[in-house]
């Protein structure tokens, strides 16, 4: 496709847009504004990772559309309100992206991915000092679920000096929490079982960011994992005229252990 397909199907999606917003388009458009369709926003970005999960080609398709429709929606509220447009939105990233990629755009060089990494946060930092004394709560949406928020509050901590030297201190700050959590267990202090499960679970996020890996990303793998050997089971016990709550322990063991030896 030419960049001027895309400039036209771009320019084409955003005049529908406007149309849908003008006196005598849709009611429902025209009542909607940032905040109405925050939840939207999330919804469409969700969708979206779930449709890369599922390597659904044709989905994925559709969900980016649905997500850049809410993307244009809020464009064209900022443009009513005198604000920006939506060529200004993209005109913005494209900016960004030249200017944080040099070692394409100009005479920079890199040594790897990581190196590129450092450089984008460079320059992010360049681009926007953040004020000595500001508080990193303001720093970080409140509205990102609570594992990748925890995980970017960590990054912004670190470069002020709160952190671990390296993965491997890090773990031993997971072990020392499932101590902690282990002690409140025996007592059997309902909030502080509660609290200790909290702290374990935002070192845990601090393991990932050393390690390189999205919290949220390897949760939600995790999860899946979870799911597929759940039916693996399932399926097995089926075979046995069974349902698993029906299978004692060491069966139910055995099978699991071979669901999770072929998944």
């Amino acid at each position: 496709m030419s960049n001027d397909d895309v400039g036209s199907a771009f320019a084409a999606l955003v005049d529908i847009m406007a149309r849908l917003r003008a006196p005598g388009g849709c009611p429902w458009d025209r009542e909607q504004t940032w905040e109405t369709l925050r939840s939207y926003v999330l919804e469409e970005a969700y969708e979206v990772v779930d449709a890369i999960e599922r390597d659904d080609p044709q989905a994925l398709r559709d969900e980016l559309g649905d997500l850049l429709l809410q993307i244009v929606f809020q464009a064209e509220i900022a443009q009513e309100g005198g604000h920006f447009t939506a060529a200004d939105v993209a005109r913005a990233i494209a900016d960004k992206l030249v200017r944080r990629h040099p070692h394409v755009f100009a005479d920079a060089t890199v040594r790897d991915a990581a190196e590129v990494v450092r450089n984008w946060q460079r320059l992010k930092d360049e681009e926007r000092p953040i004020a000595a004394g500001t508080d990193p709560d303001a720093l970080v949406p409140r509205g990102l679920p609570a594992l990748p928020r925890a995980q970017k509050l960590a990054s912004i901590l670190a470069r002020r000096g709160f952190d671990w030297p390296d993965a491997h201190a890090v773990l031993d700050k997971v072990e020392e929490e499932v101590r902690e959590l282990r002690a409140a267990l025996t007592l059997g202090d309902a909030p502080a079982i509660a609290h200790e499960l909290g702290d374990l679970l935002l070192a845990a996020t601090s393991l990932a960011r050393h390690l390189d890996v999205s919290a949220e990303v390897a949760l939600r793998d995790a999860t899946a994992r979870l799911l597929d050997r759940v039916h693996r089971v399932e399926a097995a016990a089926d075979v046995l005229g069974r349902q698993p709550v029906d299978l004692s322990s060491t069966e139910l063991d055995r099978l699991w252990r071979d669901a999770k030896r072929r998944g």
